[in-house]
């Protein structure tokens, strides 16, 4: 891959460093070590500090041996990957294939300053460049947020014309610090369906395979009425929120979720085919919403 933006000249080497935002179900910094091999600026180690599968590459230009990090014994990928560049560097790259840059690094290391430097620019990158998504529910209408113990369903058939698209979304939101939080997000979209763990704290995007899965919104349904919230909100980073789920609560409420869920698509499908009078006030759609609830309640 290309070297990252972010170089710190490290005496024979170059610390290179760019977040990745363009993986959709992964993220994080990554962190280069450059060598003139040859007369060629030649990509020697990388570090993939993503959030979800951590690795590291010897020689990506050489025989690019990759292994993975483990989250559970190193700790912070920046951290496990700047302490091995302060004191590893010179045999990680003799194993990448470079033993004259090797020996060039062991006799002209980079300083403590540099080193310093190098590690504060990483953690500012990967603080500042995280992508996180705001879903702001612009078409929620006055109602569609239904409150399940610590939980809120937020109920939206939403429209992209930006992207030619559209299709309901189903909002799972809790309170954290005082802040309503948006902690998984399911887009049940027509032509490029996809559901979020976390928008606003990783951001792990999943895109569905609908010859797998089959309808997606039917699909999330299942995913409640099955007991999988829980778990789902708990890899979403909201551990301390997945242990109060009341899990017989939700199933109660489900009915109604699922019901208003499939009546908002198929009010949207009527006036996709225009059968639905564009006219009337927000006020005769609300009451006319709230007599199609009342029917689909006494079913």
């Amino acid at each position: 891959m290309e070297k990252g933006t972010s170089v710190i000249n490290a005496g024979a080497v170059d610390i290179a460093m760019e977040y990745r935002t363009d993986l959709m179900p992964d993220q994080g910094l990554c962190v280069q070590v450059y060598g003139k091999v040859e007369g060629k600026d030649t990509e020697i180690l990388r570090f993939d500090c993503f959030d979800q599968t951590p690795h590291y590459h010897y020689g990506p230009e050489n025989h690019n041996i990759r292994l993975n990090m483990d989250k559970t014994t190193a700790g912070n990928p920046l951290g496990w990957t700047m302490d091995n560049i302060r004191h590893r560097l010179p045999s990680m790259i003799r194993r990448a294939g470079y033993e004259e840059l090797a020996s060039a690094v062991e006799a002209n290391p980079a300083s403590t300053m540099t080193m310093d430097e190098a590690e504060a620019t990483g953690r500012d990158l990967s603080r500042n460049g995280r992508r996180t998504v705001h879903h702001l529910m612009p078409e929620l209408v006055e109602g569609d947020k239904i409150e399940v113990g610590n939980l809120k369903f937020g109920l939206e058939y939403r429209h992209l014309p930006q992207i030619n698209d559209e299709g309901m979304a189903i909002h799972v939101l809790s309170d954290v610090a005082g802040q309503e939080v948006e902690l998984l997000a399911f887009d049940c979209f027509q032509k490029g369906p996809h559901y979020h763990y976390g928008p606003r704290n990783q951001d792990v995007r999943v895109y569905w395979d609908v010859t797998t899965s089959g309808e997606t919104l039917r699909w999330t349904l299942d995913q409640f009425k099955a007991g999988n919230l829980r778990s789902m909100i708990e890899r979403a980073g909201y551990p301390s929120i997945a242990a109060e789920v009341d899990e017989k609560l939700v199933q109660e409420i489900m009915p109604q979720i699922e019901a208003r869920s499939w009546e908002l698509v198929a009010q949207n499908n009527q006036a996709s085919n225009g059968q639905t009078d564009t006219r009337k006030t927000k006020a005769q759609l609300i009451q006319e919403l709230e007599s199609l609830r009342e029917q689909v309640a006494a079913l």
